[in-house]
């Protein structure tokens, strides 16, 4: 019993003493950020990293949530339903839940394990050293720039995510079920709110920051070489996957009164 409690009480200082870093080195990461936009064009290559090159596992991922959305929400209200209201259900749920949510999941596991594997692998090949003895800044230089392109990017993703899961939705109502492109969005207009649009922007500015900032921390501080990298790209996408799922359930329940 006592090897038990003396197990649990490292395991606790560990995450205590884990929790404490990580919110310095967010701070430390916070106030480079104004230095970050006078090398602004560092950004704007992360951003194109993070943005442009998802585009093709954002675009299949959100095409598959709208059209099982769909197919779903058909299959449940046959008969039994109008089925416009599939269209107010597809657009009301990757609008709010399902593609904010699903786009920063599959980031987190694309962008996330890349941002941290490239940042671990420059901590323990002594490339952070190398900038701090020339003077230069790592938070200013590699850690708010990728903080900003994340928090930036995977909004404008999300926006796509949405239009893109609504198309699936349709497509799917429309061949499998016969439902019309008026019947559809019909149905999708009948109930929108901007507020839906507007929460589930919130929730992916809030998921990019738990990407880009895990990656970052759990990177930076990696130590052990390669075997080092590996637990840090793991800590990261798993700090960052629970961290969606419990901050998606949070913002709901604030913002969804």
């Amino acid at each position: 019993m006592n090897k038990v409690a003396e197990s649990l009480g490292k395991y606790i200082r560990k995450f205590l003493h884990t929790v404490i870093n990580y919110l310095l080195f967010v701070w430390q990461m916070f106030k480079s950020i104004p230095g970050a936009f006078s090398n602004f064009h560092t950004t704007v290559e992360q951003m194109q990293h993070v943005g442009v090159t998802s585009i093709p596992v954002v675009l299949a991922a959100s095409l598959a949530t709208g059209a099982i959305m769909s197919w779903q929400l058909a299959y449940q209200f046959a008969d039994m339903i109008p089925l416009m209201f599939v269209g107010m259900a597809v657009g009301k749920s990757v609008m709010v839940e399902l593609c904010p949510i699903l786009t920063a999941m599959v980031l987190a596991g694309r962008i996330g394990a890349s941002m941290c594997s490239e940042l671990g692998t420059m901590a323990v090949t002594e490339q952070l050293d190398a900038y701090k003895v020339l003077g230069l800044s790592p938070h200013k230089f590699l850690l708010a720039p990728r903080l900003i392109a994340t928090v930036i990017m995977i909004p404008l993703l999300t926006i796509i995510s949405i239009f893109v899961g609504i198309v699936g939705g349709y497509a799917v109502a429309a061949i499998y079920k016969d439902v019309s492109f008026s019947v559809f969005f019909y149905g999708v207009r009948m109930f929108y709110q901007n507020w839906d649009l507007a929460v589930g922007l919130i929730k992916a500015f809030v998921y990019g920051y738990f990407i880009s900032s895990y990656a970052c921390f759990f990177g930076f501080n990696t130590t052990s070489g390669a075997e080092g990298v590996g637990k840090s790209t793991k800590a990261t996408v798993v700090a960052g996957m629970t961290s969606i799922l419990i901050g998606g359930f949070v913002l709901s329940k604030l913002l969804l009164l």
